[in-house]
């Protein structure tokens, strides 16, 4: 996986497309998403995604799309039509890559699930589906509006539709043993092809299920017993062939989702639609790009001056070292020290290095390149922290 990052490869160039509708807002979540009461007027939304990326195609001349990515949200809201018009644009401006990877993330309401097939026809080649737990009562608590029957039927139908197809579990849940989740696991694996993205649950700030727990109405497993529930999931995953790439994302090799690992690799990215990120190289300058979070805002912006971006700061060379540690030792194919000299404008301190080996915490591979360690995995954040000091 690591080879072509040797010698400061181009890590590759994608598009991301934020549609921030959903049907409900989900405990948990603490994403860019949108409850609308009335009905979206998707053919306006639509001409606005398109109109800003002819903005940043302008900006980004000559790049060759590896990936799109369709975000939310809940993008298997949007029509085939509008995900094709959106499509054809991203070719049009830029370039698509041969063979370049189309995901679009869906929930497996019934509804939507019909909707594959047109997905497909529009150029989908891969879905992410938003799954979360596979009985009726955790989907409950989750606040997910689908049944397990109905996750079940969506993944039957993505198999059939989709060569690639992958879909998310949040384990470590209230209530959950881990001898349960070992179960559920496996039926998982029953189900999967050659991607599972497994999410420990984290309460993050701003979010119904922070406000249940400090009201004491929310009790989520301590440190001890997230480590179980951790432990327990690599073991059972390396065990089926579907090692952890990236500290939540498991595939057999080759099947690695392309669009995440520009993301962890530090390539480039251009964001559309509300609240989108970006991080777009030019002019021996990289910048960090966002767009106006409000959907209508937005909207206004885009139709009134052609985008909808608010932020477009250069990063400075140490926010670039910062910024390249942080996603690159999320992958375990780690980072080659090299690059980051060459980002940050100085080395990792030998010092801290060598302690963090020791501790058995980072490791280096044959091939020269800094990863973190399987014991390290669990407190990435304090080792990331360690070595950016």
């Amino acid at each position: 996986m690591a080879d072509d990052l040797q010698n400061g490869a181009d890590p590759g160039f994608g598009v991301y497309v934020h549609w921030p509708f959903c049907l409900s807002k989900c405990p948990y979540c603490d994403f860019n998403s949108h409850v609308r009461h009335e009905p979206v007027d998707e053919a306006r939304f639509g001409s606005a995604l398109i109109r800003e990326i002819a903005h940043r195609a302008e900006t980004t001349r000559g790049r060759r799309v590896a990936s799109i990515f369709f975000g939310g949200g809940t993008p298997s809201l949007m029509s085939a039509s509008t995900v094709a018009r959106v499509i054809e644009a991203i070719d049009r401006h830029w370039t698509l890559a041969p063979g370049a990877e189309i995901t679009l993330e869906a929930n497996p309401t019934s509804v939507e699930a019909t909707k594959f097939a047109g997905f497909r026809a529009a150029g989908v080649n891969r879905v992410s589906i938003g799954v979360q737990a596979l009985n009726d009562a955790d989907l409950k608590a989750l606040g997910r509006t689908h049944s397990s029957v109905e996750a079940l039927a969506a993944l039957e139908i993505a198999r059939k539709t989709f060569e690639r197809f992958s879909f998310d579990l949040i384990y470590a849940r209230a209530g959950q043993s881990v001898a349960q989740w070992r179960s559920e696991l496996a039926s998982a694996l029953a189900l999967a092809r050659d991607h599972l993205s497994l999410y420990q649950l984290t309460i993050e700030p701003g979010t119904m299920f922070e406000r249940m727990r400090d009201a004491g109405k929310l009790v989520v497993p301590g440190p001890d017993l997230g480590r179980d529930f951790w432990d327990a999931t690599q073991e059972i995953m390396n065990g089926a062939g579907l090692p952890a790439y990236e500290i939540s994302n498991h595939a057999r090799p080759g099947a690695e989702s392309r669009h995440n690992l520009i993301y962890w690799r530090t390539g480039d990215y251009a964001g559309v639609g509300p609240g989108a990120h970006g991080r777009i190289t030019g002019q021996n300058k990289r910048r960090a790009q966002a767009t106006e979070r409000d959907p209508q805002k937005w909207l206004s912006a885009v139709e009134s001056a052609g985008h909808g971006l608010i932020e477009d700061d250069v990063l400075s060379r140490e926010e670039q070292g910062d910024e390249f540690l942080l996603m690159g030792l999320r992958l375990a194919e780690g980072i080659e020290p090299g690059r980051f000299e060459a980002m940050s404008g100085r080395g990792l301190d030998p010092r801290r290095v060598q302690s963090l080996i020791a501790d058995g915490m980072v490791e280096y591979t044959s091939g020269g390149r800094l990863r973190v360690s399987a014991e390290g995995f669990p407190l990435l954040d304090a080792v990331v922290a360690d070595l950016a000091a």
